[in-house]
């Protein structure tokens, strides 16, 4: 469970991350949107790990591998944008977040669930 503080101070981060993707993320990844879908903060607030969603990009790995080389200059415009609010800026370890291939995943496998008995009925075979 995380104390208030730990959910303040990582909605901070998600807040300015967010801004410097859309502004500037550009420079190093183009053409793709990104997304931060979570941050989780240490109790010390020392570590960050920051949950990344791509858009409009066809390999992942190939994008979270950009955005981990470029970490440092990440976290130094996190620290220019937070420096009043912080007195340290924690260091961030970024990951993928596959909730919504997860969640598209079960939604075909429910559509294709829901069809086999249809299909069933449909060549004449009875159920019971």
């Amino acid at each position: 469970m995380e104390s208030k503080r730990q959910q303040k101070f990582a909605g901070v981060i998600q807040e300015e991350l967010a801004q410097i993707f859309q502004r500037e993320g550009g420079a190093f990844l183009p053409n793709t949107l990104v997304t931060i879908t979570r941050v989780r903060v240490s109790p010390d607030l020392s570590v960050a790990k920051v949950y990344l969603s791509f858009f409009n990009t066809t390999n992942t790995t190939l994008s979270i591998n950009t955005v981990n080389a470029h970490n440092g200059e990440i976290r130094y415009k996190l620290g220019a944008r937070i420096r009043h609010q912080a007195r340290v800026v924690p260091e961030l370890n970024f990951f993928v977040d596959d909730t919504n291939e997860y969640v598209e995943k079960m939604d075909h496998l429910f559509e294709k669930i829901a069809k086999e008995p249809r299909q069933k009925e449909e060549d004449g075979e009875d159920l019971s």
